[in-house]
């Protein structure tokens, strides 16, 4: 697995800021072995000539590259490709989900999320647990995910995968060159050195384990899985990315690199001037966060505001609610929507995304936020020539910010494959030879 300059995984901001040359780092082999798994990750399976004209590279150099990434168990042969072929058929490769994963381990103020992915993108196991992360302390809740941590490595070893890395992904600041949460309001934790906490429970031999901001990471699941081939004309190279919990984070990806530093929740938006977890009062999550539905949806005593239950559940009873017309829910959605964009509206002014994508709670509830956030912006723009900006959900779940932190953790092989280690039978055969 890649090392970031701290000893950890790469961060998300420095894959999608892009990798130094093939002549900076001196291997003009590992580069294009990275280009070719990219491609697969990109466009699926394709033959032998396809990925040649793709990469710019000749064909028999694709061959042996190919070749290599099959011997490391990163790709495989598929079947054959017909489609308008003249002669001879060639035989598909596609990436190989049978050798290594990553795991994503999200916490979140009411729940943790852990999820294995192979390198494929397949969904290895995922678990979900209500917890109230506020009510621990940081040393507590760490023990809680290593504990969801442990049995994902479980499940994965008993199905012969290899982890390339587990990363937690968190609410707030952090530092992913140490590791370390800097400040989460919404958990009470500051500077708290959660990488070398949870490799620590999880004890010796454990994957490297880095810290993630959980807008930056359901940022990048957005990118990594984004149809290239939908029908709208946003450019999800320049993406905005808003997450909805209890907190509400932000994440922009220009020209298909990862931004950083944007506290969007914090943003003087609440016209009530509510306190803020940050100290401060009238931040924009106040307003729009997932306590400000419930707060208006639900009395106390309802069962929706339990953070001890499944999240999916909670939000599930909310949105039947409200789609069997129940007016104090109709009410509450209609408020932040409104809320909603008008924030939207001022991130479109600063950030100029082509396309917005609703992650969290807010995707959950998206046909009653979408429709507000779309005609305000629609309304908004200047002039007819200029840039309609698409409103869209995730079609990711809830799972998204521990799904991104699964492809980050597999994202150093993508551009590395030779840290994957040969086969031992590829090893084997060639020691015997």
């Amino acid at each position: 697995m890649q090392q970031g300059p701290g000893g950890g995984l790469t961060s998300a901001a420095s894959i999608m800021a892009g990798y130094p040359d093939a002549a900076d780092k001196g291997s003009t082999r590992r580069n294009n072995l990275g280009v070719v798994l990219r491609l697969l990750r990109e466009n699926g399976a394709q033959s032998r000539t396809r990925i040649a004209a793709a990469a710019g590279l000749p064909k028999a150099t694709v061959s042996v590259l190919v070749t290599e990434l099959i011997q490391r168990g990163l790709v495989r042969e598929g079947e054959l490709d017909r489609a308008g072929a003249v002669g001879r058929p060639h035989r598909m490769v596609e990436l190989d989900g049978s050798r290594v994963c990553g795991i994503g381990a999200e916490v979140g103020v009411d729940h943790v999320t852990v999820m294995a992915l192979d390198l494929s993108g397949a969904v290895v196991h995922e678990q979900r647990r209500g917890i109230s992360i506020p009510e621990l302390s940081p040393q507590e809740a760490l023990r809680e995910v290593a504990v969801m941590v442990r049995a994902a490595l479980r499940v994965v070893g008993a199905r012969g995968l290899g982890v390339a890395g587990v990363v937690l992904v968190t609410q707030g600041a952090v530092d992913t060159e140490t590791g370390t949460v800097r400040l989460a309001t919404n958990f009470g934790w500051r500077d708290v050195p959660a990488a070398a906490e949870l490799r620590a429970l999880l004890g010796p031999g454990a994957p490297p384990v880095q810290v993630e901001n959980d807008a930056e990471s359901g940022a990048l699941a957005e990118y990594i899985s984004a149809d290239v081939d939908s029908d709208d004309d946003a450019d999800t190279r320049e993406l905005l990315y808003v997450t909805g919990g209890i907190g509400v984070g932000g994440a922009k990806l220009s020209d298909g690199r990862l931004l950083r530093g944007s506290e969007i929740g914090h943003m003087h938006l609440d016209r009530l001037e509510r306190p803020c977890a940050c100290g401060r009062t009238g931040c924009w999550e106040m307003a729009v966060g997932l306590q400000a539905l419930l707060d208006a949806a639900a009395d106390r005593t309802d069962p929706v505001h339990d953070r001890t239950a499944d999240l999916a559940q909670r939000l599930g009873e909310l949105l039947a609610r409200a789609d069997g017309g129940d007016p104090r829910t109709l009410a509450a959605l209609a408020g932040i929507a409104d809320d909603l964009a008008r924030g939207l509206g001022i991130l479109v002014d600063v950030l100029n995304p082509s396309r917005i994508v609703l992650g969290g709670y807010f995707a959950v509830f998206g046909r009653y936020l979408v429709d507000t956030a779309q005609q305000l912006l629609d309304q908004r723009r200047i002039g007819p020539v200029a840039q309609r900006v698409v409103v869209a959900v995730s079609t990711l779940g809830l799972s998204n910010a521990a799904r991104g932190g699964a492809c980050l953790a597999l994202e150093g092989i993508f551009h590395d494959p030779t840290t994957a280690q040969l086969r031992p039978e590829v090893t084997g055969d060639r020691q015997s030879r």
